[in-house]
């Protein structure tokens, strides 16, 4: 009876030594290991990809955001604030209805076939308002000119970046809007296209947020 007693005790102590050990090592060791090395090698992607305006952390260089003004009163869908450079839609995202104490952006696609009518209409829509938005005196925007990723969101919705195409789109109108030269605005754009990646893969892009941040240091200093 004592042997068994003491068997079993043995085989609990046991049992909690490894509990303990393996609870230190995956719970406390690894992770600290793992975070250490993500800081220490990959800082800027380990916190986020934070951008920073003014000292402050004003978003991510991996999520796209929106430039509207306030609603106005009875309006559901808000005005763009044209004197900033647009990403694309945004036409998948879902609202949140859980955690109401923040205001989550949730990521999403339309899931919408090419053909189906809703999605053209929402093309045709954003088409009209681009062409709209951006013909200004002295230079008219022509559907023609209006790239895919002006009228159509991305997979995630999130899409932080447009084309080349679609920033030299805007240029005119950023430049009446904010009584800048076109020049300055063409460098702006220029200085901040992204280029294939390795030189081959994608297209060149912009960083909407970033561009905008930019765009605000410029209104500034004119």
């Amino acid at each position: 009876m004592n042997n068994s007693v003491t068997n079993t005790a043995r085989l609990l102590w046991a049992g909690l030594r490894a509990l303990l050990v393996l609870t230190l090592v995956t719970g406390v060791v690894y992770p600290l290991v793992v975070t250490g090395i993500a800081q220490a090698a990959f800082h800027d992607k380990a916190n986020g990809s934070e951008i920073k305006s003014d000292g402050k952390v004003v978003g991510s260089s991996l999520i796209g955001q929106s430039y509207n003004l306030p609603l106005k009163k009875g309006q559901e869908t808000p005005d763009a604030a044209l004197k900033w450079f647009q990403g694309r839609p945004a036409n998948g995202l879902g609202s949140n209805s859980i955690n109401t104490r923040y205001s989550l952006i949730l990521s999403g696609a339309t899931n919408l076939a090419a053909d189906n009518k809703v999605l053209i209409q929402q093309v045709k829509d954003a088409k009209a308002a681009v062409v709209k938005d951006n013909s200004v005196a002295g230079y008219t925007v022509e559907p023609s000119q209006v790239p895919a990723d002006a009228v159509t969101s991305s997979g995630s919705g999130l899409d932080p970046a447009i084309s080349s195409a679609y920033a030299e789109l805007q240029v005119h109108r950023i430049a009446a809007k904010n009584h800048l030269s076109v020049d300055q605005v063409e460098k702006l754009v220029k200085d901040h296209t992204d280029g294939r990646t390795l030189g081959f893969i994608g297209e060149p892009q912009v960083n909407v947020l970033e561009l905008n941040i930019a765009l605000k240091e410029l209104i500034k200093g004119s």
